[in-house]
């Protein structure tokens, strides 16, 4: 007598639910990864920074399925796990599943908008972003700002530089 196996149901609706949801999780990854790799650059992270990750990922529905106050306790194990750890492989590993599916330039803008979020571009930060930039895009940005000073900044200036 054969044995008969029970295959496990999943209807279509469930396998795509599931596979936004992940979605959602490596998008949100990878955005507070580059937002708190941003915000620590000039020393120290500021609650506005927080505040601009949040409005950029809501306002743009990029992790719809993501809890708001899962966002924040993520940004900020993220903050901890990079001044523990360096940034280089959390960055790469955090930005890798997104990367690889097309050119996610919206992690270039939450960093740029994070960057902005307390009036002032840090030359550190001018870093951090160009360093975004080129994991994300692979090539450097057509504009070099190189300042031994922080520079006033309007939140759209940093933004432009997209």
């Amino acid at each position: 007598m054969k044995k008969k196996h029970k295959r496990p149901t999943i209807t279509t609706a469930d396998f795509v639910a599931g596979y936004f949801d992940q979605r959602d999780e490596q998008v949100m990854q990878a955005l507070v990864t580059a937002g708190a790799f941003v915000a620590l650059a000039d020393g120290h992270v500021e609650d506005v920074e927080r505040r601009e990750l949040l409005s950029y990922v809501e306002g743009h529905d990029l992790a719809p399925t993501i809890a708001r106050q899962e966002i924040v306790d993520a940004f900020d194990n993220r903050v901890r796990e990079i001044e523990d750890r360096g940034s280089a492989n959390v960055i790469v590993d955090a930005f890798r599943p997104v990367v690889g599916r097309s050119q996610p330039l919206f992690l270039v803008r939450v960093a740029e908008r994070v960057a902005g979020a307390d009036g002032y571009l840090h030359p550190n930060e001018l870093q951090s972003i160009e360093l975004v930039r080129l994991i994300v895009t692979n090539r450097p940005s057509s504009r070099s700002q190189s300042s031994g000073h922080r520079s006033p900044c309007a939140l759209s200036e940093a933004t432009a530089r997209v």
